[in-house]
């Protein structure tokens, strides 16, 4: 389903200054299956911690083909935990793409009308720069010295591939969760090239709540003894419980009580009555213990580290001086804002926030709470009023842009 854009021919391999070294197996299979462009070597990116990082790598994939004035472009911003593997089977967990009930030939994101980007994330670990990479300075991987990275890092990176791939601006950029901040943080920055944003089940900022969440993640992975101070790859091995009980933690916010009770209850686990110890006597245990260890298979501790410190640095409104309707000023972005009754991560009260600072700014906005039991979750899940509203927004953007059927 992937065709290839203009400028393709400008990707290189994963050679040279762009190797990773200490690659398990399946990282490797991961990196051989996506594309990669090396971007900074003339002009640094300049990070928001003061740091000037180049050359980096992006690794993205694309699907569908860009038409003749370049007007049909999708960029996708991923989550937390996922990657550029959007709609096809995932190199290294063999599951189809995370977003593929979105993504797909007669689905709202059809590559048949669509040029659809998704890039793997800066100090991720599935093929762009971050903590595995190589410092050029010493030759071996950065881990904790790799610079702290922003959201809006992030999207400057990705704005780099946009020019690297000529593409001037994007017809809709969309995403959820992190993604959705992504989202908002493209159309403050670069309101210029975004004709169309869909921040879905977001906030403008990080939450104390969630900034709590996420330092438990980091303390489980700090405190286990085989994270070695960062350095595990050194000493062949990964801080997988510590790595694990952080998966877990998080996964519980992104799922809601009703979610739990209906899937789980008090269900006992291959087990007719309790075991009188400690192994996991209830199903719900049992879930949460192969969440935590299948994620230790797919996601570097280091990388989670540094992705969830750029979700808590998150603050639209503090970069715009406390008042979040500056961030949106004069934007001519037509807006889409979608969140879950069950969410509990981001309340739908956090999207109100949002839509009252575009309100404010004379933004042209639409909202909808979608009802779901499903938790926060539920964006990544078969929602059919999520699946409508989307529909009938891109249509009447590709409408007032004037994109028939992609061309």
């Amino acid at each position: 389903m992937a065709q290839a854009a203009g400028a393709r021919e400008k990707d290189v391999q994963l050679t040279g200054e762009a190797a990773l070294e200490g690659l398990t197996e399946a990282e490797r299979k991961a990196l051989a299956q996506c594309r990669h462009a090396i971007l900074g070597k003339d002009r640094p990116l300049k990070l928001d911690c003061g740091v000037e990082l180049g050359p980096y790598r992006i690794a993205y994939q694309t699907y569908g083909t860009l038409n003749e004035d370049k007007s049909n472009a999708v960029l996708i911003c991923h989550p937390l935990t996922c990657d550029q593997f959007v709609a096809e089977k995932h190199p290294v967990t063999g599951k189809e793409g995370w977003w593929d009930t979105l993504v797909g030939p007669g689905k709202v994101l059809d590559p048949a009308r669509y040029f659809i980007i998704c890039s793997n994330v800066l100090g991720h670990c599935i093929g762009s720069t971050g903590p595995l990479a190589r410092d050029p300075a010493t030759g071996r991987p950065w881990n904790l010295n790799f610079p702290v990275v922003t959201i809006a890092d992030m999207v400057r990176a990705q704005a780099a591939l946009l020019d690297h791939l000529g593409i001037p601006d994007l017809f809709c950029v969309i995403g959820g969760s992190m993604g959705g901040m992504q989202v908002l943080e493209w159309a403050a920055s670069f309101p210029e090239r975004v004709f169309s944003a869909v921040p879905i089940a977001c906030a403008a900022h990080h939450s104390a709540q969630n900034i709590a969440f996420h330092e438990v993640g980091r303390q489980a992975i700090m405190a286990d003894p085989e994270w070695k101070g960062g350095d595990y790859r050194a000493h062949a091995t990964v801080p997988a419980r510590g790595l694990a009980v952080a998966r877990m933690t998080a996964h519980i916010t992104y799922l809601s009580e009703q979610a739990l009770q209906r899937k789980f209850g008090r269900s006992l686990q291959n087990r007719d009555a309790l075991g009188f110890g400690f192994d996991a006597d209830f199903q719900v245990e049992s879930y949460l213990r192969h969440q935590g260890s299948t994620f230790v298979e797919r996601f570097d501790a280091n990388s989670y580290l540094y992705i969830t410190r750029a979700m808590d640095y998150f603050d639209l409104a503090g970069a715009h001086g406390g008042v979040l309707a500056r961030a949106f000023t004069g934007s001519p972005t037509r807006f889409c804002l979608m969140s879950f009754t069950s969410d509990w991560l981001f309340p739908t009260r956090e999207s109100r926030t949002i839509v009252h600072a575009l309100n404010a700014a004379a933004a042209n906005v639409s909202f909808v709470e979608v009802e779901s039991d499903k938790g926060h979750d539920a964006f990544l899940l078969d929602e059919p009023e999520m699946f409508r509203t989307l529909h009938g927004f891109l249509q009447g953007a590709a409408n007032a842009r004037g994109l028939r059927n992609g061309h």
